[in-house]
């Protein structure tokens, strides 16, 4: 019980508790503002400002202090602290008169009369922002979007700290006059209205909407409201910060953040659709077309209709409107726990100038084929805007960062922020488009067949660091670029894109250093440099789908198919029961070639570890011109490394090695040589495992994302076979029956 007063008088007369709220009784409980003790401060205060409102406190387990409009409740007295009142009053009592016309998401455009589509897409339980500023920034610019203002109607703090712990953020119009106002000659602006949101600090660092009520009671004037305290104060809060400062240690990344349930997410739009302010730079939003701001909220709430671990991010600058989104759905975060390793980031679709600013983050699955772990659009290519992508990106991965990130160009201003974000993650460029560059830029010369041919000799098959710097040398000379500032630049950078320095950097199978090979863009064929947005998303799903049927056929084939043997080497044996299909044909190639490697000599020995040379013949036409590769082979730890850099760059052994092990007595293959990202038998659960399965008994939205996420696992597991499918729809009918019969006992 909660005593009000000093006379003891039991607080049931005082207090009705409403389960999520307190009434207090207008009638009973009355302050005087001779009750006040306020130094230096002239503030006007009716007994309306300082009414206690029906759900106008909250109370949240036994620690909490409770305030209205800044009062402490603490023991038997009620006071208002003089410091915060002004303040706090502008922020949580409107008394403004407003007028209002109607109730629609869309006003017309002052410009051309069509109707303008709201910006700010209506709250959802389950939003989070990163500090409360934000959440009520948020709401006060989707009031002053659709047409009314806001107040704080309640809020509170932990017992003995005056640290925010909740909120309520109402619609101005709550609640009505008291008895006493009822013949004032103020005009009424309040009309019950329930329309408001509750919010919650959750994990000490985010402040979450546990309640939405959206429904108003009135019609809006979104001329009118534009004088509002809570916007005049959200505008005076934006001049301050017109100048955001570069430096992104201090700089606050805004990541507005939705959880399973929310169908439309929030941000504000740069579309260039009718605007209703011209002032703020446009180079600080993102280009998106007329419409498209709605194709972007449309394909967000029907992703999550279809997956409620769909994720998605919005960035927004300081006046509110969107500079980048980032969305991945749950088979992407759940694909990159397995195939984490090595990341590719796209981005040439920014550098090209495409319609769409599209990005995507890729990897590569356990049959070789590429991947989508995350895409959305970006402002430009800015440190500050690479740093909140990467950074978004991180969080939404759980904070794992890649061993190997590829990026398709040569950008210094992305390789900072690489640097930044992934500092042990090692940073390589994808060497065809490097190699593409250097073409385009020399196509000129008079002997442009030769040099491409010395060019690519250079690159490709220099096993040595002097080698290849030796061999470039002598190209520069020969064809007279020795003075070219591109080249000596790009040189420079050589250890992101010359194979010779990447032979301990890990590449999962991805073709960055194989010459003749090149890796096909992700969304090849589904996006052009005028496609539009609509039209991209329209595809999208369906470039999806064939992705995911894709993998699932080459899962069946793996598993049910025995695949032809060519030679009579055990490692064959050994790995066609292993791998899939796809990548034991690749494998299959080197054990096929081992007969090319005719000679061995041992170059120097130092306890268990041998050094080999190993001569190869390069094919027909150069029987006489072999070439040697040397091999370290380590007895003692099963360890086998070639020059050639196959297992680093491809994931499984070369023939060199594997001439070596068998010149050894190595009847198998070390274990530790077999990934276990080749294998056929991988069991994937594409359902992403968020951390903790603490849930909130009191939280239907985390029993919904839990008991998901189970199921899921189920399904997953009830696709390998039909026999596994028959248990798993077993289990669900045995499950619904059970919970159904819960459900009577409560009838």
């Amino acid at each position: 019980m909660i005593e009000l007063g000093e006379d003891g008088q039991n607080s049931e007369q005082l207090i009705e508790d409403h389960g999520n709220g307190l009434h207090f009784d207008d009638n009973d409980l009355e302050i005087e503002t001779d009750d006040l003790e306020i130094d230096d401060t002239n503030l006007d205060i009716d007994s309306h400002a300082l009414g206690i409102e029906e759900s106008a406190l909250q109370l949240e387990g036994n620690d909490l202090e409770i305030e209205e409009t800044n009062f402490e409740l603490e023991e038997n007295n009620l006071e208002i602290e003089d410091n915060d009142l002004e303040n706090d009053c502008e922020q949580m009592l409107e008394f403004e008169e407003h007028g209002h016309t109607s109730n629609d998401m869309a006003a017309p455009d002052a410009e051309n009369g069509e109707p303008q589509v709201n910006v700010y897409p209506a709250p959802v339980v389950g939003m989070e922002f990163e500090s409360y500023d934000d959440a009520y920034s948020y709401y006060s610019c989707y009031a002053k979007d659709l047409g009314f203002a806001i107040r704080v109607k309640s809020s509170w703090t932990k017992r003995n700290s005056k640290e925010k712990r909740g909120a309520v953020l109402c619609c101005n119009c709550e609640g009505f006059k008291t008895m006493k106002e009822a013949n004032s000659r103020r005009r009424e602006t309040r009309t019950g209205c329930l329309a408001m949101i509750r919010l919650r600090l959750v994990e000490s660092n985010r402040w979450r909407v546990d309640e939405v009520k959206l429904d108003h009671n009135h019609s809006f004037d979104p001329d009118r409201v534009q004088n509002s305290k809570s916007h005049k104060k959200m505008d005076s809060g934006t001049k301050r910060k017109m100048e955001p400062t570069v430096d992104v240690e201090v700089r606050t990344i805004k990541l507005y953040r939705t959880p399973t349930t929310d169908p439309l997410g929030y941000g504000s739009s740069n579309s260039n659709e009718g605007e209703g302010s011209h002032q703020t730079d446009r180079s600080k939003r993102l280009k998106l077309q007329k419409g498209d701001t709605q194709v972007l909220y449309s394909y967000f709430s029907q992703a999550q209709l279809k997956d409620p671990d769909f994720f998605y991010l919005m960035d927004l600058n300081d006046e509110g409107f969107l500079r980048n989104v980032f969305w991945i759905g749950s088979r992407s975060r759940a694909a990159y726990g397995y195939f984490g390793d090595v990341v590719i980031f796209e981005s040439l679709c920014l550098s090209k100038k495409y319609e769409v600013p599209l990005f995507s983050f890729g990897g590569i699955n356990h049959h070789g084929q590429r991947i989508l772990l995350g895409c959305g659009l970006l402002l430009d290519e800015s440190f500050e805007t690479y740093i909140w992508l990467f950074r978004a990106w991180l969080t939404c991965m759980l904070g794992r960062p890649p061993q190997t990130i590829i990026t398709d160009h040569h950008c210094q201003t992305m390789q900072s922020a690489i640097a930044e974000v992934f500092p042990r993650a090692h940073h390589r460029l994808y060497l065809p488009h490097v190699v593409q560059s250097i073409m385009e830029s020399f196509g000129y010369l008079q002997d442009y067949g030769t040099f491409e041919i010395i060019m690519n000799a250079t690159i490709y098959d220099s096993l040595k660091v002097d080698e290849f710097e030796t061999a470039w040398d002598h190209m520069l000379q020969h064809f007279g670029l020795a003075g070219n500032d591109w080249l000596r630049t790009l040189y420079e950078d050589k250890e992101r894109w010359a194979p010779v320095y990447s032979k301990d950097t890990y590449f999962a199978g991805i073709s960055v250093f194989q010459k003749g090979e090149s890796m096909v863009p992700f969304f090849e064929g589904n996006l052009h440099q005028q496609t539009s947005l609509k039209e991209f998303l329209d595809i999208y799903e369906l470039a999806l789908q064939k992705i995911h049927q894709k993998e699932s056929l080459d899962d069946s084939e793996s598993r049910n198919s025995t695949p032809p043997l060519r030679t009579n080497s055990y490692y064959e044996l050994q790995v066609s029961k292993v791998y899939t299909k796809k990548i034991f044909e690749k494998f299959q190639d080197e054990v096929v070639l081992m007969p090319s490697c005719f000679s061995i000599s041992q170059v120097n020995a130092g306890g268990p570890v041998v050094t080999y040379t190993v001569k190869e013949h390069r094919g027909e036409e150069n029987l006489e011109d072999p070439r040697n590769y040397e091999v370290m082979y380590d007895k003692a730890g099963a360890e086998v490394r070639c020059s050639c850099g196959c297992f680093s760059f491809k994931g499984y052994l070369c023939r060199h090695a594997l001439y070596i092990l068998k010149y050894n007595g190595v009847e198998e293959i070390p274990s530790h040589y077999i990934l276990g990202r080749w294998r056929k038998d991988l069991k994937r659960i594409y359902v992403p495992e968020l951390g903790s399965n603490n849930v909130d008994a009191s939280n239907p939205v985390q029993w919904f994302d839990h008991l998901y996420r189970r199921a899921m696992q189920v399904v997953e597991e009830g696709m390998v076979s039909q026999d596994h499918y028959m248990v798993a729809w077993q289990a669900f009918k045995e499950s619904l029956k059970k919970v159904c019969l819960v459900a009577e006992k409560h009838v």
